[in-house]
């Protein structure tokens, strides 16, 4: 449900309710947990069959491995990731609709990129006024309440 303005941009008739920082923070906190034990077999059998647990296979699969898993849950999952089920939060285009499958994977790498300057990218979304860090900026995101029924918010274009 959008509307056109006479500037060309889209603006949510709907509104949500964004997501809080901690609920974020502890979001994250399970999906790394989940992520670490997922990836600790893959990359242990790759190490042991290189001889090295920094080979370039094992770095490769240690990048792609949260990437897939993201683009998984945020396309195939209404948004939700484990840890963002867990603590009733999605993620969301501008408009409030579905992320594509180009939106999530310029999300997930723009997780590496909120990582650069001693994650930087992520304490940005302390001070910023939609809650954004940079991935959700990259990719035109916002993470918001899952339940429909508190929506008190506004979603911006």
């Amino acid at each position: 449900m959008q509307e056109k303005t006479k500037h060309s941009q889209y603006v949510a008739q709907e509104s949500a309710q964004l997501a809080g920082i901690m609920s974020r923070f502890v979001a994250s906190f399970i999906d790394g947990i989940i992520l670490a034990l997922g990836a600790t077999v893959p990359i242990f059998v790759l190490g042991r069959a290189g001889g090295s647990f920094d080979g370039p296979l094992v770095q490769f699969v240690a990048l792609a491995l949260p990437v897939v898993y993201h683009w998984y849950f945020w396309t195939r999952r209404e948004g939700q990731t484990p840890g963002k089920s867990v603590v009733g939060i999605r993620v969301v285009k501008k408009d409030g609709s579905a992320l594509s499958d180009t939106d999530a994977f310029i999300r997930a790498i723009g997780y590496h990129v909120s990582a650069l300057l001693f994650g930087l990218g992520y304490i940005w979304a302390i001070f910023d006024g939609n809650n954004q860090s940079w991935h959700d900026k990259l990719a035109g995101t916002y993470v918001v309440s899952a339940d429909s029924s508190r929506r008190t918010g506004q979603i911006y274009s």
